[in-house]
């Protein structure tokens, strides 16, 4: 499966501090459960993947 593959997969998606400092993406659906830590950088980095992500999107959508 890959980023542009339909799924029917449902899933639950959590995003939080933890008291250890980290923030935390977690995923729970149907035989998942996947917690994942990421540092303050780390996860500032991967919010602005999601922005520039959405931005494209939102780009491609004015030009239409």
């Amino acid at each position: 499966m890959g980023l542009n593959s339909e799924s029917e997969v449902a899933a639950d998606l959590v995003i939080g501090p933890t008291d250890q400092g980290m923030v935390r993406i977690y995923i729970s659906g149907n035989g998942v459960d996947l917690p994942m830590d990421f540092d303050p950088e780390e996860a500032l980095e991967i919010a602005d993947e999601m922005r520039a992500a959405a931005m494209m999107i939102i780009g491609k959508g004015a030009n239409s």
